[in-house]
């Protein structure tokens, strides 16, 4: 990896798009550290020194700090996320809707409706935390007052869209899943702090910290396994003469992943499972049975949790690896080009053959990212560690961090064909 890093930083242009990527995480850290104006700081550390994560912890950790500071970022990008789910899911549900989205500026219409979408959560989302939850906080309680804490904190999530659309066109690797990844990173220092005051204070032993890290290494090394995991179809393609010359011929193959999803899958479950969480906000009165039935740290909520998660997580797996991967098209293109895989006759036959491998690794796949993401959790909740850190987090930026380092290493390939064209 840190090879691959150092002979990225020798081409220009990568050096360029690594020093825009840096500069734009500095701007998000540098925003997730602004208060939003007219909030009183003393009542909001009141509401969260009472806090034993679950209902505030869990959306304080995916921010990077920026909810418990309340902070302009407070919101994080999880309505862009939350839109973008939603679009995605009426696509399939609505025909005419995947035709229009499927036209040569198809994704130009999706990016822009997801952009409206994002708009219209993230001022649903701030109503919630000013008018509910965050309400005592406001020094001001004036209708100006609270409507200009909600403009801040969706103007913050705008930002932060704009800020990813921008890392992705201009940076390396995808701009949202670096900035969720960022935000993660940037609270493993106090949580290793605390980790540390535990074992001081004689609150957390030894042996808890031995198990968590021996599970934060299978995680890694789970994750880095199924990301890497493929299974190889052989392809032929058929002989053809044109003219003098004799082409095709040649022997490939279909590299079908067993995780083509990514992490996406863990990224919408913890999003959806945390709706029941802002709904809290709009209604104080359910808070103590959201508590109670979607925490991570009480019974029976962590069961509940755990098997919605799970649940969540194969079918997102399912749902992104089909947007991802059309068996019926690659067939087609497949024929077109007179290819076949041998022992697979052309057309619906190859369709059907590769839509039940893909089913096979992908249900392999999910179920082995399911249990990555929520046996963790299920260790901190028996266990006296008051981190946060779990499989979710750990997940995610291990995911986030290979995507990005195979997008470095494809534009670097790229830029080594060209120099060898040339």
């Amino acid at each position: 990896m840190f090879e691959t890093l150092r002979n990225a930083w020798k081409i220009p242009d990568l050096r360029k798009r690594m020093i825009f990527t840096l500069l734009m995480f500095l701007v998000y850290r540098l925003g997730a550290v602004i208060p939003v104006p007219g909030i009183d700081r003393s009542v909001i550390q009141q509401m969260f020194s009472g806090s034993a994560g679950g209902l505030l912890d869990f959306f304080d950790m995916m921010s990077g700090g920026a909810f418990k500071d309340f902070t302009i970022f407070a919101l994080n990008i999880y309505p862009y996320i939350t839109s973008s789910i939603i679009l995605q899911l009426l696509t399939i549900a609505i025909p005419k809707l995947e035709e229009v989205f499927k036209r040569e500026d198809g994704k130009k219409k999706m990016a822009q409706w997801t952009r409206y979408v994002t708009i219209i959560l993230a001022l649903i989302q701030a109503t919630a935390y000013s008018v509910g939850f965050f309400n005592r906080a406001i020094i001001d309680r004036s209708f100006l007052s609270i409507l200009s804490v909600i403009i801040v904190l969706t103007a913050g999530t705008a930002f932060l869209m704009w800020l990813g659309e921008l890392i992705t066109e201009k940076g390396i690797g995808n701009g949202i899943s670096l900035i969720i990844m960022v935000g993660i990173i940037s609270r493993y220092p106090s949580d290793f702090g605390t980790m540390i005051y535990q074992v001081q204070n004689g609150a957390v032993n030894i042996l808890e910290i031995l198990i968590f890290l021996m599970f934060a290494l299978i995680i890694i090394v789970g994750v880095i396994a199924i990301q890497q995991g493929e299974r190889r179809i052989p392809v032929q393609y058929a002989k053809r003469v044109v003219g003098r010359k004799m082409y095709g011929g040649q022997s490939t193959h279909i590299p079908m992943k067993v995780l083509m999803a990514g992490v996406m899958p863990v990224i919408f479950a913890s999003t959806l499972l945390a709706i029941p969480q802002t709904l809290a906000f709009f209604f104080p009165k359910i808070a103590p049975g959201v508590q109670k039935y979607f925490s991570t740290v009480q019974s029976p909520g962590v069961y509940i949790y755990t098997i919605l998660n799970i649940l969540l997580i194969i079918f997102f797996t399912y749902f992104y690896t089909a947007v991802q991967f059309n068996p019926y098209e690659y067939s087609g293109t497949l024929k077109e080009n007179g290819g076949f895989i041998p022992g697979i006759r052309p057309g619906k036959p190859t369709a059907e053959y590769l839509n039940r491998v893909l089913n096979r690794i992908t249900i392999a796949g999910a179920i082995a990212l399911a249990v990555i993401a929520t046996i963790p959790t299920l260790v901190l909740s028996f266990t006296n560690l008051n981190i946060y850190f779990g499989g979710t987090s750990l997940l995610i930026v291990t995911g986030v961090a290979l995507e990005t380092m195979k997008q470095i290493e494809a534009q670097m390939l790229m830029r080594h064909y060209k120099g060898f064209l040339k």
